[in-house]
């Protein structure tokens, strides 16, 4: 919203800003306020993933549970990341969500298959709680950075695949427990 010029001495009397000294006394305390004012006039923008200051991004997607932000990915991926993570967060904890949070973080299409559901008594599954992800790639983000990632959003009991580019890069299957391939001896 505009101001006027002279807004702080506009409101006193015409006695008193017709003092010179009186009136540049004031306009000091109004410098001051102005900053203060310029600041509360930016409040709304803060929480504005578009327009916020590259800090507050970071700070904005700790408050939605995404792990800190590299502050040397693009701005505009950081910004992207938040909104995955925001748009993701009223899904938390389900299959939707993660499928919304990859999808966003990696900027391709996620799928998301899990063993939970409703079953009637008797039907239910051995192992409910296990979940694959897929995606083709992991976007801006290195390898490591996504599996943090999914660990922060699964919860601990549930066995967790991730799959990426057709690759399961989580849990890490040790070398030693790869079968050799090749012709028999």
């Amino acid at each position: 919203m505009p101001r006027h010029d002279d807004w702080l001495l506009a409101q006193l009397p015409a006695g008193m800003v017709a003092e010179d000294f009186f009136a540049r006394f004031v306009r000091i305390f109004q410098a001051q306020a102005e900053t203060l004012l310029a600041h509360a006039d930016n409040l709304p923008y803060l929480a504005d993933p578009r327009l916020a200051p590259p800090e507050m991004v970071r700070f904005l997607a700790q408050w939605v549970g995404l792990p800190g932000l590299d502050p040397g990915l693009p701005e505009d991926v950081q910004r992207s990341l938040l909104v995955a993570g925001t748009r993701a967060l009223p899904w938390r904890g389900t299959a939707h969500g993660l499928r919304l949070l990859l999808e966003g973080c990696t900027g391709g299409p996620a799928r998301v298959v899990d063993g939970g559901g409703v079953h009637p008594l008797g039907d239910e599954p051995a192992d409910p709680a296990w979940v694959r992800l897929e995606v083709a790639t992991t976007g801006h983000l290195t390898q490591e950075e996504l599996v943090e990632l999914v660990r922060g959003e699964v919860p601990a009991h549930v066995r967790v695949e991730l799959v990426v580019g057709g690759r399961t890069v989580w849990p890490r299957v040790p070398a030693a427990a790869v079968p050799a391939h090749g012709g028999a001896a």
